[in-house]
């Protein structure tokens, strides 16, 4: 599966177009460039509410800040990243497009969106897989989260930020947090037309009135 996720990525970073309903996203971090292709046909509403992220600005000047490391894969987990409980950078959540629904599934290089205890609680953040991560994926009665894309470059810098110290956090974040968080410079739409959500930004504001 690596082997045919860096063939695709490959192909899509030396300028190939991508495949109908695929949109590019570059993230600039202080651990390398990476970029996923997201899947606009089978999750359309959570490539929507990423790209609204993407093309407002958002996700510039965010962090990952989690590192949730396999206990008993070495070297397997995920990362997480975003706006994290900032609700001036936040827009509404979405519904959960449950994996058994678009098909898409965790594996390795997975993009996949957060979410809170409610199934509609996806806003902002987001994880990066190293590794299968099955136990993310719907099944009955577990909505799981909603995968939505692939990791198509850069995979070793996510492998870096899983690779970072970590400590504190809570319940199922304990002991997760990176010491050091890696900062999401800037998030770039690669392909096709920026659709702004046309919202206020409202961290830009208090940032501007902060700097007086």
């Amino acid at each position: 599966m690596r082997k045919l996720l860096i063939t695709a990525g490959v192909a899509l970073l030396l300028g190939a177009a991508p495949p109908p309903g695929v949109v590019r996203v570059r993230l600039d971090t202080s651990a390398g460039p990476i970029t996923l292709a997201l899947d606009a046909r089978r999750a359309p509403v959570t490539t929507a509410n990423f790209l609204a992220y993407v093309d407002d600005g958002r996700f510039d000047g965010t962090i990952f800040y989690r590192a949730a490391r396999s206990k008993r894969v070495a070297g397997q987990g995920f990362v997480q990243g975003g706006i994290q409980t900032n609700i001036h950078r936040a827009l509404p959540p979405i519904p959960l497009e449950r994996t058994d629904r678009t098909g898409i599934r965790h594996l390795d290089a997975t993009v996949s969106m957060a979410r809170g205890q409610f199934d509609a609680s996806a806003t902002g953040n987001f994880v990066l897989t190293v590794g299968p991560t099955s136990w993310m994926d719907a099944r009955g009665a577990q909505s799981g989260y909603a995968a939505f894309g692939r990791v198509v470059g850069g995979m070793d810098a996510v492998e870096r930020i899983l690779g970072q110290p970590t400590c504190c956090g809570t319940g199922p974040m304990r002991g997760q947090m990176l010491v050091k968080p890696v900062w999401i410079v800037r998030a770039v739409r690669l392909d096709g037309r920026p659709k702004p959500s046309g919202r206020p930004k409202v961290w830009l504001i208090l940032e501007r009135a902060r700097r007086g």
